[in-house]
């Protein structure tokens, strides 16, 4: 099975895209349920992101950029973003953990929240899972080094920013890598049946 599917769904108007991690047909049922579910008001700016995964269904909204003065300075721009984001947050909480729960009973997923302005995201509580691994010598040693040069706080810290590296890295190889295994699952479907 792919790691990862996307699907379009139109949404106000807009293309939503949903993110499908090991996508089972339940799975599908999710992007379309939170077509129906997302306020209009939310989805006016731009489609929302969807992004699934075995443990997590994490939306980002996207919110209008504030209206500066065109010779706003770095700094009062970063401070008029982060002022839009805290204000989106605290007086939508009410509907989005109701949307959450709703979701959660229904998939038997957390759901996390975020936004985007103008490039930049941020994600409000999110789930951390846990994820075992077995290195060897000279991989805990990398970790370490890391830690020993305060890039990270701890191993964990360490393999997390090592991951995020790679797949900042990576992106086209991954995408390449995923539309290969799509085209395989396609072709596996439209093979014969057997037994």
């Amino acid at each position: 099975m792919p790691p990862e599917v996307i699907h379009l769904a139109v949404v106000c108007n807009h293309v939503m895209v949903i993110t499908l991690l090991n996508m089972t047909s339940r799975d599908s049922a999710i992007g379309s349920w939170f077509v129906g579910r997302l306020p209009e008001a939310w989805t006016s700016e731009g489609p929302a992101s969807i992004t699934v995964d075995r443990d997590e269904i994490t939306v980002v909204l996207n919110l209008p950029a504030p209206d500066l003065a065109d010779d706003a300075s770095e700094v009062d721009r970063a401070e008029a973003i982060s002022g839009r984001i805290s204000g989106f947050r605290d007086d939508t909480r009410d509907r989005r953990v109701q949307i959450a729960r709703e979701a959660e009973h229904r998939f038997d997923r957390k759901v996390a929240w975020g936004v985007e302005i103008g490039g930049h995201t941020q994600l409000f509580t999110h789930l951390a899972a846990p994820v075992m691994t077995r290195l060897r010598q000279p991989e805990r040693l990398v970790l370490d080094t890391l830690v020993a040069a305060n890039v990270a706080r701890s191993r964990a810290d360490a393999l997390a920013w090592c991951v995020r590296l790679v797949g900042q890295h990576t992106e086209d190889w991954l995408a390449d890598l995923r539309a290969a295994m799509e085209e395989v699952d396609r072709l596996r479907a439209s093979g014969p049946v057997t037994g």
